[in-house]
């Protein structure tokens, strides 16, 4: 006891740093499984190697990030080769003794560990929560450290107090700055962009995005541009996919210059039959005449002609029935990483994808779903065409549809950069002249941050399920 009576503080005892196996282990698998969409996500999070307390992890999640910067295609085989052909000093963390420089499988633990993390989970439902957790303890381990060093130097501290203080804070600023995403942009750089936008504008250069097809359209919209989420809204048996199948088969084969590449997430359909539109809308030849093999030579002729024309296009097809929209965003990547041409995404139907965590309410995960098509759309820099329902409001007030009536979320007319409705013409009465129900639609545009709001008038043809220019003469069509 010293002499003043105050106890002694007895040394701290040793204690593990916060830290979750289980959820490194889970985030690791989710990377392995998820690829690039579950990466980018720790890219985005600021997650480095060290956010990995367990050293074996820390080797495996380096290796996954170096396949990214190289651009390769991420799984669980390529994994267990570079592991195996790759030696410690590659990574360059510290000096390794010649003699000691083993394989990084080796230094992991073998193959088995490898094994047992990717056998940990099914689906990456779960990645955000892991890494959350595995950014939360990395940064209370930091924390940890400094204000340990902090602690150390208060009873060294030799300095003046205000000098001490100022190294204090910026030592805690410098771990604040892991918290954030550096996505501002100067504004010097802004101004350039737009001014170079506008010199074109006057020059008469109007730069294009992809274009729909229909003239009165791309008048109001100048196409479809990079990083736009476009929704596509309407009731049931509106033609919302053979609207939107239409806009992809004029993006990935326009009757004038290139093409783009388009990929098509059908939820609802499966490839064959959007195929089966395809053709028959392309040939001009009556679907129902297919089914009911009434076909003659010249039908069969144009069917076999529009064959090879989208055979030539570069066009995908996902029919995944059950995907959520971390496994959209993820298959998206790899497609535009293996032929890097995509210009235009096409998701039919948004109220289809699954949220990643079917616990919370449904408007919660539509929310989510939305906010990812449009980080979708930033990210690989197309437009992304998203369909959705309509509430029947509309029906019950016998009037045309509004933003407001988008099924299930707000967060749809928030996120959306262009809306459009389509909807019956209501001042066009039926007439028996009009052949094979060929009708008048309209097509509203709701919402359009960069442009005018309106409506365009299409012609809908059953036969072909086509939306055509319209015209004022249908037996023309």
């Amino acid at each position: 006891m010293p002499e003043n009576g105050q106890q002694v503080p007895s040394a701290p005892l040793e204690r593990v740093p916060p830290h979750s196996i289980d959820a490194e282990e889970g985030l690791l698998a989710s990377c392995i499984l998820g690829g690039q969409d579950i990466l980018g996500s720790c890219e985005e999070a600021k997650l480095t190697y060290e956010a990995f307390y367990k050293p074996a992890h820390q080797i495996i999640y380096q290796v996954l990030r170096d396949f990214v910067k190289k651009g390769q295609p991420i799984d669980e085989i390529l994994l267990i080769d570079e592991l195996n052909s790759r030696k410690l000093s590659s990574l360059g963390w510290k000096r390794v003794d010649p003699a000691h420089d083993r394989s990084l499988m080796e230094e992991i633990g073998g193959f088995e560990n490898i094994q047992r993390i990717t056998e940990r989970i099914e689906t990456t439902v779960h990645a955000p929560y892991w890494l959350e957790l595995v950014r939360e303890k990395w940064l209370l381990r930091k924390l940890i450290q400094t204000t340990s060093g902090i602690v150390r130097k208060c009873y060294e501290q030799q300095d003046s107090l205000d000098e001490f203080i100022d190294a204090v804070e910026k030592q805690v600023f410098e771990l604040s700055q892991d918290r954030v995403s550096d996505s501002a942009v100067p504004i010097s750089k802004a101004v350039d962009v737009a001014t170079m936008q506008i010199q074109k504008l006057m020059s008469g250069e109007v730069e294009q995005g992809v274009m729909t097809g229909y003239t009165d359209l791309d008048k109001m919209t100048y196409g479809l541009h990079g990083t736009e989420m476009i929704v596509l809204a309407a009731r049931p048996s509106m033609g919302k996919t053979s609207f939107a199948m239409n806009l992809a088969e004029h993006a990935a084969l326009p009757k004038k210059g290139p093409g783009t590449g388009v990929l098509v997430f059908s939820l609802e359909m499966g490839a064959d039959q959007l195929a089966m539109r395809l053709l028959c809308r392309r040939a001009r030849v009556n679907m129902k005449k297919v089914r009911d093999r009434m076909l003659n030579k010249e039908e069969l002729r144009a069917l076999s002609q529009a064959g090879s024309e989208l055979k030539q296009a570069e066009l995908w097809i996902d029919d995944s029935s059950q995907i959520n929209i971390l496994e959209l965003r993820a298959k998206a990547r790899r497609i535009q990483a293996k032929n890097n041409s995509l210009g235009l995404i096409v998701i039919d139907y948004l109220q289809l994808i699954a949220g990643t965590d079917s616990r919370v309410p449904r408007e919660q995960q539509i929310a989510e779903i939305s906010r990812g098509i449009k980080g979708l759309a930033k990210e690989l820099n197309v437009p992304v065409i998203v369909l959705s329902q309509l509430n029947r409001a509309s029906e019950k007030e016998q009037r045309q549809p509004r933003l407001s009536d988008l099924r299930e979320s707000g967060s749809i007319e928030q996120d959306a950069d262009v809306v459009f409705l389509l909807a019956k013409d209501r001042e066009s009465s039926d007439n028996a002249s009009v052949p094979s129900g060929i009708r008048k639609i309209e097509l509203i545009i709701a919402k359009q941050r960069n442009g005018p709001v309106g409506s365009v008038p299409l012609t809908f043809v059953p036969d072909y399920t086509s939306f055509e220019n319209y015209t004022e003469a249908p037996n023309e069509l």
